[in-house]
C-alpha cells in the first residue's frame, strides 16, 4: 500500500533515482536548497520506496504553488498523483496560504481540474 507523508526530506540518491525514472533526465543534483525553502513537499512511498513526490513552493505569504507533481511509470494511474496534491492544498492552507497556484501542460488539465483548480489566465517568460 502506498503512504503519503509530509515533509519527509528524502536522501538525494531517492530523489535523483525518482526524478530520472518520472521525468526521463536529471534533476538537480542537490535538492536541499529547493526543499529548505518549501512551504511542504509530499512524498509518496511504496513500503520503503519513493514512488512518488510534489513540491509546495511558496511566496512566504498567502500564495503557494503546486512543482513537480511526479509518480514513476510503472505505479501511475493508481490515484497517487491526486493524493499528493490533495495532501499538499491540505497542508499549504494549513500553513497558511491564501492561494494555491499551478502550472501545466495542456495534457494534465482534466487531471488539475479534478484536483478542484480552475482555469486562470497566466503570463510566462523562458528564461534559459
Amino acid at each position: 500500500m502506498v503512504t503519503l507523508r509530509i515533509d519527509p526530506f528524502p536522501p538525494q540518491d531517492d530523489l535523483n533515482v525518482l526524478w530520472l525514472e518520472a521525468w526521463g533526465n536529471e534533476g538537480p543534483k542537490d535538492f536541499s536548497g529547493v526543499l529548505a525553502r518549501s512551504l511542504a513537499h509530499i512524498a509518496a512511498y511504496d513500503d520503503d520506496r519513493l514512488v512518488g513526490f510534489v513540491n509546495v513552493a511558496w511566496d512566504g505569504g498567502a500564495h503557494a504553488f503546486i512543482l513537480d507533481t511526479c509518480v514513476i511509470p510503472g505505479m501511475r494511474r493508481r490515484g497517487i498523483a491526486a493524493r499528493m496534491v490533495v495532501e499538499a492544498t491540505n497542508v499549504a492552507r494549513a500553513r497558511g496560504a491564501s492561494w494555491l497556484h499551478v502550472d501545466f501542460e495542456p495534457h494534465l488539465s482534466s487531471f488539475y481540474h479534478s484536483c478542484g483548480f480552475r482555469p486562470t489566465r497566466s503570463g510566462l517568460i523562458k528564461l534559459r
